[in-house]
């Protein structure tokens, strides 16, 4: 009995000791400007570097981690619309109780005099209080700028997205303008930017909504192709649903499908922004998330580099095997958000390094990760566009992975990936990362053909206009089709192209074309029973010589009894795009009818996309009744 006695007074002794030994750090988080106390606030404690714990400041700002050992710590606190407080060697010693007050400054918008001037596009900052705001004259697309105050002023909350403005295509005589020339997109951005907002609770803005981008977001069961070609074609012609007077075709491309073992071995450089805008849970914990999901997908021939940027750029982890997945997922996981954004600095290292591990054959690419916002160092588009083109042309392509929300900058990430022969996509959630990472790895990374173009020259016997729909910052002249030296996009393994044109037939009535008639010269029309003459330019990767695919399309070419799911399901998302951007095309379009051909077109839905999609428009049916 003693002996129990004797014992428990030891562990209670111990216990005691070891409780005396440890130590705390806490604090209150405030607004400088107001002395106010900020709830929400993150705050990250570390040792040697090592995240051990994160916290969030209560509704009075404060925040406490107990149980510490002795030791030396770092303090690193963030709050949306503040700057960053970051305090390191904080020595804890015995039983030391370390208490701290921080106080964040605003954030401010950089714009010079601001009256805001709304016209049919754009809105454009031109005055401003000085008192509350330091200012440069600024154009945004859209809504792309929103400015709140609090009752005394000193909060300003902001959104800076922008979005190209999009002009839509528009009617063309076929007897004045047969030809339509435009550079395939497998870009499927958009649609992914457009569910993030849905899903949100709003309404996309309408320039954030590139129709081919929605259409080309969903596989489509075409023939695969046969022969030497890397893909076939397959063409359908339809009702159109908003216009009973016209007719749709739609014209799919189908890329071949390479067997992974067929893939030549890959490297890349994981170009990932790590800069202070990264920090929120959308962002880089997202991205991380994501790029281990490819990572897991490396073979042993691959190999792996990162090169991170914020207020400097470096490389985080030299050129590494496949085979060493844990090293790889080690250097993701040790990154962290913090400082400004050296874009053009961190993309001329990621090219530095690719072209060290060039690999004569294989594939070699930089997957640039960020939420656009590049605002220090070599950051003028032009200059990074012309750079871009000139690594492409080397042979090392560039993918764009789209994060975030609040200050994302589509514009720019569309622009880079265009000039980089790579393609752009917008991760939103863990599953749109399984998507492009998981499923469609190869698709994203590896390219087939590339520079591909299509050309149509419509027979004005039998099609008197025509509209392309979407595609509009992808049209190119008719000159620019037969010429090598001009850009133009690329299809991955597997890949789905999908186009659709709305046909004034030659019986119809004309659309919305209004162009006189010629004094000086006269079109006789060549009588054949050809509705078009479709051709298709591409180049095989490492060459710079195109070749031409052409064919001759008839009324029975295209004569079919009903249509396809492949025809309803891209149709349907055609126009869900048109309802959303609110064309002066959409006729009497309606997310009722949107849903009624999405649903028969649904299919077998493996993955759950075209579900997922009836989903959306319900959603998006409801917020434009509000």
């Amino acid at each position: 009995m003693k002996t129990t006695k004797f014992l428990i007074s030891i562990c209670f002794l111990l216990t005691s000791l070891l409780s005396m030994a440890t130590g705390s750090i806490s604090g209150t988080v405030g607004d400088n400007a107001t002395g106010n106390s900020l709830s929400g606030a993150e705050v990250k404690l570390y040792n040697m570097s090592i995240i051990i714990g994160t916290v969030n400041s209560d509704a009075t700002g404060f925040f406490e981690f107990k149980d510490l050992d002795p030791g030396v710590y770092s303090i690193r606190i963030t709050q949306s619309g503040y700057t960053e407080y970051f305090e390191k060697n904080i020595i804890l010693a015995e039983n030391q109780h370390h208490k701290m007050t921080v106080f964040l400054d605003i954030v401010l918008v950089e714009i010079d005099a601001l009256v805001v001037k709304e016209t049919e596009n754009y809105v454009l900052a031109e005055e401003c209080d000085r008192s509350k705001v330091s200012c440069n004259k600024q154009a945004v697309s859209g809504n792309a700028m929103s400015l709140s105050y609090n009752v005394d002023d000193s909060y300003i909350e902001h959104n800076t997205e922008s979005y190209d403005y999009i002009q839509e295509n528009t009617f063309k005589k076929s007897l004045n303008d047969p030809l339509s020339t435009f550079s395939i997109d497998v870009d499927r951005a958009s649609y992914a930017n457009v569910r993030r907002f849905i899903n949100s609770s709003a309404l996309p803005n309408k320039d954030a909504v590139r129709i081919e981008e929605m259409i080309n977001y969903f596989d489509y069961d075409y023939e695969n192709p046969k022969g030497d070609a890397p893909f076939a074609t397959h063409l359908e012609l339809g009702e159109c649903p908003w216009n009973s007077k016209n007719k749709l075709l739609m014209i799919g491309i189908q890329g071949e499908h390479v067997a992974e073992e067929n893939i030549p071995a890959c490297n890349l450089v994981f170009l990932i922004d790590v800069s202070g805008s990264m920090s929120s849970q959308n962002k880089l914990p997202l991205l991380k998330k994501s790029f281990r999901i490819l990572v897991d997908k490396l073979r042993p021939q691959d190999k792996v580099a990162i090169v991170v940027y914020a207020g400097a750029a470096g490389c985080v982890l030299p050129s590494t095997s496949g085979l060493n997945k844990s090293k790889i997922l080690a250097a993701l996981d040790g990154l962290e958000s913090g400082g400004s954004t050296a874009g053009g600095e961190g993309i001329i290292l990621a090219y530095k390094i690719a072209a060290e591990n060039f690999i004569e054959g294989g594939n070699n690419r930089v997957i640039l990760a960020s939420d656009g916002d590049f605002n220090v160092g070599a950051s003028s588009d032009a200059e990074m566009e012309r750079l871009i083109e000139s690594k492409r042309d080397l042979g090392v392509y560039l993918t764009i992975l789209g994060f975030g929300m609040g200050n994302y900058k589509d514009s720019k990430m569309e622009n880079m990936s265009n000039k980089g022969n790579g393609n752009y996509a917008y991760i939103d959630n863990i599953m749109e990362s399984n998507k492009i990472f998981g499923q469609e790895l190869w698709g994203t990374l590896y390219t087939i053909a590339k520079d591909v173009k299509i050309q149509i020259e419509f027979n004005p016997g039998k099609v008197k206009e025509y509209r392309l729909i979407g595609y509009e910052n992808r049209m190119l002249n008719k000159e620019d089709f037969n010429d090598d030296k001009k850009d133009a996009g690329e299809i991955g393994s597997g890949h789905t192209v999908t186009a659709i044109y709305e046909l004034v037939m030659a019986d119809g009535e004309s659309g919305s074309s209004n162009v006189d008639p010629l004094n000086y010269q006269t079109s006789q029309i060549v009588k054949s029973d050809d509705i078009m003459t479709l051709k298709i330019r591409y180049k095989k990767p490492g060459q710079e010589t195109s070749r031409l695919i052409s064919s001759k399309v008839t009324t029975k070419d295209l004569a079919v009894k009903a249509s396809s799911n492949n025809f309803l399901m891209a149709v349907a998302v055609a126009e869900f795009g048109m309802l959303l951007r609110d064309s002066e095309f959409k006729g009497t379009s309606s997310y009722d009818h949107v849903l009624l051909w999405a649903k028969r077109a649904k299919g077998e839905d493996t993955y759950g996309y075209r579900t997922e999609f009836i989903g959306l428009v319900e959603k998006a049916k409801l917020l434009a009744k509000l």
